[in-house]
């Protein structure tokens, strides 16, 4: 067993409190930071709660860009680019437009294959600890269509998943209403992915957050941190709003703040924050049985409990948590072309949750040890992946911790892999 260490985690998102539960439970010492309240409603609480192993594309793909700079026409559309003077934003949209080919795809994907499978293992076992009910239904996720064309190209991806061990079924309009028969759908088929699955992500996070108590981990809410003390090649210690806070290792799990923190060290860290919107009906006039993407309008309708909750779009507009209304009637107007007996009327007085989502230029993570000091690791950039590989980078961060080999093979997620 290796020795016992004293970690500190930047972070107390979905990365940073799985990190800290993997950690404790092989016996090191943890201590949790982050700059906001422990009431703070971030990226990890309002997302649509998905566990996807369906999603085995990375966001820098074929076709991306281009479908980027039509979607840019319409204010409402998936994805926009808020226009400003940044050469971290022209690097990175350089970087992506490089990425997004063929081969990186065919890297990618059995990596996101077997790190979704895995984490969908990890959810299972934590949904088995006692008093840790977070609600998790595994029934498979619905790809709905509304255009013959995305119904092909849907059907192209069924191929692929198949190819890579994940189950898909193309079915039509009728087998897609036979399988969710508690909502109507206005659509021409979907594939179906039978392993995905769904959580209400506040629960889940609620949860988390007690077990580690009960584990002893130490937590520092609003705590800034300002800089790092580093004679050396090692880190000492991080110098924070409340102090200066000591450790044996340190791991950066910020989110889309990690790059400011990497800058504070000298370190590069292409990202860009994703904002991201969800509204949540609690009473819905119909409740779906199986969650799924809208996937022309890139929304996702997840059930939860007795509520339902909608969200989608990827605005590229800064560290800017600022809610735009254009964006969220965008997520409006798609549900009822999908689910014709909703109106815009059931969402008078939902008041939208927005988050931002670390993503990186290529579309992968940044998991892993980072060449530059000895001490210092680094678990973001997940994009809208961060709930579904939460717990599978945990155990992969305390793996690496403990100078145990991953069981899982991330050198594509090298933490300095763009210098």
């Amino acid at each position: 067993m290796p020795s016992s260490k004293h970690i500190l985690i930047i972070g107390g998102g979905v990365i940073g409190l799985s990190t800290a539960y993997y950690l404790v439970r092989r016996g090191h010492q943890v201590t949790v930071v982050d700059r906001v309240a422990e009431d703070h409603l971030g990226c990890s609480y309002g997302n649509a709660g998905m566990i996807a192993p369906s999603h085995f594309v990375p966001l820098a793909a074929p076709g991306m860009v281009a479908l980027g700079l039509k979607w840019m026409r319409n204010p409402e559309s998936p994805f926009y680019i808020k226009p400003r003077p940044s050469w971290d934003l022209l690097s990175w949209a350089w970087k992506f437009y490089r990425a997004a080919n063929a081969r990186h795809v065919a890297r990618s994907s059995p990596l996101l294959r077997d790190l979704n499978l895995a984490s969908r293992t990890c959810f299972e076992e934590l949904a088995e600890l006692p008093d840790n009910d977070f609600g998790l239904v595994k029934k498979g996720l619905l790809s709905l269509c509304k255009t013959n064309h995305t119904y092909d190209e849907e059907a192209k991806l069924a191929e692929q998943a198949r190819a890579l061990g994940i189950p898909a079924e193309v079915l039509d309009a009728k087998q897609t209403a036979k399988l969710d028969s508690n909502v109507r759908m206005d659509i021409c088929g979907s594939v179906y992915f039978p392993l995905d699955c769904h959580l209400t992500p506040h629960r889940f996070m609620t949860g988390l957050k007690q077990q580690l108590n009960k584990l002893k981990v130490q937590f520092s809410w609003n705590t800034e941190v300002a800089g790092f003390t580093r004679p050396s090649s090692r880190i000492t210690s991080v110098q924070t709003s409340q102090g200066e806070l000591p450790a044996d290792e340190f791991v950066i799990c910020g989110g889309s703040w990690s790059p400011l923190l990497a800058r504070a060290l000298q370190l590069r860290l292409p990202m860009q924050a994703g904002k991201g919107y969800s509204l949540t009906l609690p009473n819905p006039r119909q409740l779906p049985s199986i969650c799924a993407i809208f996937t022309e309008a890139r929304v996702a309708a997840t059930p939860m409990g007795s509520a339902l909750r909608f969200g989608g779009t990827m605005e590229i507009a800064g560290l800017n948590e600022e809610i735009n209304p254009v964006r969220v009637q965008g997520i409006i107007k798609s549900v009822s072309r999908y689910y014709p007996d909703f109106t815009a009327e059931d969402f008078r007085g939902i008041q939208p949750w927005r988050g931002l989502r670390p993503c990186s230029p290529d579309g992968l993570p940044y998991v892993g040890r980072v060449r530059s000091y000895a001490n210092l690791s680094l678990a973001t950039g997940h994009a809208m992946l961060g709930l579904s590989l939460g717990p599978i980078t945990g155990k992969l961060m305390a793996e690496i911790l403990s100078d145990v080999k991953p069981s899982i093979d991330i050198a594509l997620l090298d933490p300095q892999r763009y210098g």
